[in-house]
């Protein structure tokens, strides 16, 4: 299974017009992934992505908008400022709790409830399921990381949410000249992968987080078939190799 939660750019004509304008255009979009990934179906994965702005929800934090990373900053639940400090919205439209929970309502609980069906189902079916989630984000935040990103940045929760074999099988399909690529660092994986992948009740996850650089054409954001091309061909291999792989209780 492929999850592309946060490269949705739709947003309520109710909620659009309480943003400020220095966001709209949505600046914290993972652009494009969902284009990565455009050959997932035909090869045979399901896939998952949402049509909503992450400005409405993020799909890839908990209901209850714990904290992910431990003394690192990083986006809530229902986001109120960029990744680089600009106010979402005009002063007075902060949401409160009630609106919030109507978002979790209506955006939040249907895409997890899809996605766990997908899981079921290839629980079902083969035994165990493999989800891999996939983002995007700009190549330079100093308010979420320092210097430039790598451009592949692999998220296991630091080996809790996948078996080895297949964390491995990610990153040496992922290896290439001229690509810079790190495991488990900045980018350790979600609520996604961090949920759902439950290795001993064969649920494997796996978080891509891409630089943007790697891909496309950063400011303003645009689609470079030439960069991306060659990403997609690594991906392509990518999801293959998954398709191969086993965990070792059914080689």
């Amino acid at each position: 299974m492929v999850s592309v939660p946060h490269a949705g750019t739709l947003i309520p004509a109710s909620i659009h017009e309480r943003l400020n304008p220095e966001v709209h255009d949505l600046p914290d979009t993972d652009w494009y992934v969902d284009r990565l990934f455009d050959f997932a179906p035909d090869s045979g994965a399901s896939m998952i992505k949402t049509c909503w702005s992450r400005y409405v929800i993020d799909l890839n934090r908990p209901s209850d908008n714990a904290p992910l990373y431990a003394n690192q900053s990083g986006s809530s639940l229902v986001p109120l400022e960029t990744f680089t400090g600009e106010k979402i919205y005009r002063e007075g439209e902060v949401p409160d709790s009630r609106e919030v929970d109507e978002r979790i309502e209506l955006y939040w609980r249907p895409y997890h409830a899809r996605l766990s069906a997908l899981v079921d189902n290839a629980l079902e079916r083969h035994g165990f399921a493999i989800l891999l989630d996939g983002h995007s984000i700009r190549s330079e935040l100093p308010d979420l990381f320092d210097g430039e990103l790598p451009n592949l940045n692999i998220g296991s929760a630091s080996g809790s949410s996948a078996a080895a074999s297949l964390v491995e099988l990610v990153c040496s399909h992922l290896q290439h000249p001229g690509m810079t690529l790190v495991r488990d660092k900045r980018f350790k994986g979600g609520f996604i992968t961090r949920q759902y992948g439950q290795p001993g009740e064969n649920v494997h996850a796996v978080q891509l987080e891409i630089a943007q650089r790697t891909y496309m054409q950063e400011f303003p954001p645009v689609w470079d078939e030439n960069m991306a091309s060659g990403l997609v061909g690594m991906l392509k291999g990518l999801v293959s190799g998954l398709h191969q792989w086993r965990p070792e209780n059914q080689q």
